[in-house]
């Protein structure tokens, strides 16, 4: 039963409270919508429109975009609640170790290293990609062994790695301003491209609006989705059911929102803010993810659109080459932010664990000037430049989204447990109509889930795997839960 030890929520709340690991409380709603939008808004709104509307969806991919995000909603409610009840830096990992028990804890934690460390390297390569291909715009031409795909060191991506730390480790509140600056010009540029879109837009290609479906082309092994080899269910181009499956592929465009939860010990009124943020900024997403794909499936038919570039090709087919160049430079800002979120986050994850001394304590240090987690920042920097640097990590990239989802499942539930366990615990937030909210919740990401090849599951369950020799090996014997329950063991809150 030790393995299902929980702690306290009044401890999580003193352990932020006081002490040499608390944290500045700097953050409005305000900043944490900005760092919200700052992470949803990727390459996926200037990239996967175009994907899901030509291979799925067709023009009805506005509709896979609602769906979509209805699915994050489900999930957004059942963060809003933890993160007002239970404002600490450790998003689903505090809340699973406020519920479930230490050792879902700890694997909750393990999977959003997972999710946010590798994120975070595989958008910085991303980045670098993008930045090479601005610089050829001005006659600048960057070695392929430097930068891209096929790059022996990928140099870009470790110096925009090495300067987002630098950010972070100066202050939450720098932070703050640096995403907002980028935000701006990213969102600047995103309306640009609707409202000029709109000149070019003809009724003609939105017809039919639900193309007539066909049986796509099934997977095959392990690259084959894992609902196809157990069900032997097949996936669907187009009609009702294609809507749904580009509901799936369109869904990761959203992820990071999440993120926003993990600043909760840095937020001056996290039981009103932290809700706010987390859904205004899934809900701004949401209208633009829209805009965009109902504009870009206007201007060009869906069977035409490119896979690789398709806001930046359906403006060069109207005439209007000049915007794949500000296009670059808005997924440029774009990437930015994203990369400086998700290392925002799984700094204070690892923070929160550190502080419970399921990893070593000392990483939670806090810079006496900055009051940010430095040491653990600095880690995080290193590893995920090295990463982006010597890792071609598109084929693992799907990792991330599975990370994802698991940990929106355990937050869903651990809904309806603190409910149960705990109805004497203040909630200035509620997730309305539970356990129905939650049980949706938990269904929608097990679906999208299943929907993940069967390789991308066999390299998730070897992660957990390893992150389970840690912790019998390490975590369990350290965990300052165990000491305060343990006869002759210092208490929790010294």
């Amino acid at each position: 039963m030790s393995l299902f030890r929980t702690k306290p929520v009044e401890q999580s709340i003193k352990d932020a409270e006081g002490g040499e690991h608390r944290l500045r409380r700097s953050l409005s709603a305000l900043d944490l919508t900005v760092f919200g939008i700052g992470v949803i808004v990727g390459t996926g709104i200037f990239v996967l429109t175009g994907v899901a509307a030509r291979n799925t969806a067709g023009p009805a991919v506005a509709i896979s975009f609602v769906i979509a995000g209805v699915v994050c909603a489900l999930a957004a409610l059942c963060y809003a609640e933890f993160a007002a009840t239970v404002p600490v830096a450790g998003s689903a990992y505090t809340y699973a170790y406020a519920t479930i028990g230490e050792f879902p804890a700890w694997i909750i934690g393990w999977d959003l290293m997972l999710e946010l460390a590798l994120g975070a390297a595989v958008v910085a390569s991303g980045w670098s990609g993008y930045f090479a291909s601005l610089l050829k715009n001005f006659g600048i031409y960057l070695p392929s062994s430097i930068a891209g795909d096929e790059a022996v060191f990928n140099v870009p991506a470790a110096l925009i790695v090495f300067l987002l730390t630098g950010v972070l480790v100066a202050g939450i509140k720098m932070s703050a301003r640096f995403n907002g600056v980028m935000v701006a010009v990213k969102l600047a540029v995103v309306l640009l491209v609707i409202a000029a879109g709109l000149f070019f837009v003809k009724g003609a290609n939105y017809r039919p609006f639900i193309p007539p479906s066909h049986a796509m082309e099934a997977g095959e092994g392990m690259k084959a989705p894992l609902v196809q080899v157990l069900f032997g269910v097949q996936p669907v181009a187009y009609g009702v059911f294609g809507i749904f499956t580009a509901a799936a592929l369109v869904f990761f465009a959203y992820i990071g929102f999440d993120v926003v939860a993990t600043a909760a010990e840095e937020t001056r009124r996290p039981q009103r803010d932290l809700p706010i943020g987390i859904i205004a900024s899934l809900v701004v997403c949401t209208i633009l993810y829209v805009a965009v794909s109902l504009v870009v499936v206007g201007m060009q038919h869906y069977t035409e659109l490119s896979a690789s570039a398709p806001l930046a090709d359906a403006f060069r087919a109207v005439g209007q080459p000049w915007m794949a160049t500000l296009i670059s430079i808005g997924a440029i800002t774009g990437l930015t932010t994203v990369v400086m979120i998700l290392m925002l986050g799984q700094s204070r994850v690892l923070f929160a664990m550190c502080r419970d001394s399921l990893l070593p304590r000392s990483l939670a240090s806090v810079h006496p000037t900055f009051r940010t987690p430095y040491r653990i920042t600095i880690i995080i920097g290193v590893a995920t430049a090295l990463l982006a640097a010597l890792i071609p990590l598109s084929a693992i990239a799907e990792l991330v989204n599975i990370g994802t989802l698991f940990a929106f499942v355990i937050v869903a539930l651990a809904v309806v447990i603190l409910r149960r366990t705990r109805p004497d615990l203040p909630r200035s937030f509620r997730t309305p109509f539970v356990p129905l909210v939650p049980i949706l919740s938990v269904l929608a990401s097990a679906y999208l889930m299943f929907n993940l090849p069967v390789e991308t599951w066999i390299r998730f369950f070897a992660w957990m795997a390893l992150g389970t020799v840690v912790y019998f090996l390490y975590g369990r014997r350290r965990s300052r839960v165990a000491a305060a329950t343990t006869p002759g063991e210092p208490v929790l809150g010294r």
